[in-house]
């Protein structure tokens, strides 16, 4: 952890800012990634901080390149490229399918495989790991969902069901329906005249 905070330390300047960012923007970076990783259920308070630290980091790195995006916005990115990074060394996916998919899927896995009550210490920490790790991370991401096909359907025409035999009687269901209702009004007014 020490190590991470040099390396963000060094980036401050003497006007309050890091990376050139003022510091009430990486405390909402901050907290943004603080609790990504709290929804991961990481709650050992030093690995917290300490993954937190690293992805801002990274993302102070990136930030003088590139003023137009917020700390936010870069801390998010960080963070999403350094989780998938980790699934695909540990769930062995080749580097094309870190995408969403593999991020979505892995995160499946880390809670089935019960990450946040047995491996906590594991999250994000490069090889080698423990093989009842790495075994029941591999088995709960195959159970975690197929992989998406493309399928085709063509279209059908729509069944509207007995709307339509109605429609096609004609005029004489709504006469009927016109008709009854008139004589129940009629007979309500009847009653309320005889009434009063």
């Amino acid at each position: 952890m020490e190590s991470a905070m040099n390396g963000i330390g060094a980036l401050t300047d003497s006007a309050g800012h890091l990376a050139g960012r003022p510091l009430e923007e990486w405390n909402a970076a901050y907290e943004k990634v603080e609790n990504y990783f709290h929804a991961l259920r990481v709650r050992n308070k030093a690995l917290l901080g300490q993954l937190v630290l690293r992805v801002l980091e990274r993302a102070a790195h990136r930030a003088p390149v590139e003023p137009e995006r917020s700390a936010t916005q870069l801390a998010a990115e960080e963070m999403d490229h350094i989780v998938i990074e980790w699934f695909a060394e540990v769930l062995q996916e080749p580097p094309a399918n870190a995408d969403q998919m593999l991020s979505t899927r892995g995160r499946l896995a880390l809670l089935l495989a019960d990450m946040p009550g047995r491996w906590q210490e594991q999250f994000l920490r490069p090889g080698p790991w423990p093989k009842e790790f790495i075994s029941a991370m591999r088995e709960t991401y195959l159970r975690a969902g197929p992989d998406f096909q493309l399928s085709k359907m063509t279209p059908r025409p729509f069944d509207l069901g007995p709307i339509t035999t109605l429609t096609n009687l004609g005029k004489l269901p709504y006469l009927k329906m016109v008709l009854a209702w008139t004589l129940f009004a009629l007979l309500l007014v009847v009653i309320f005249i005889i009434t009063h």
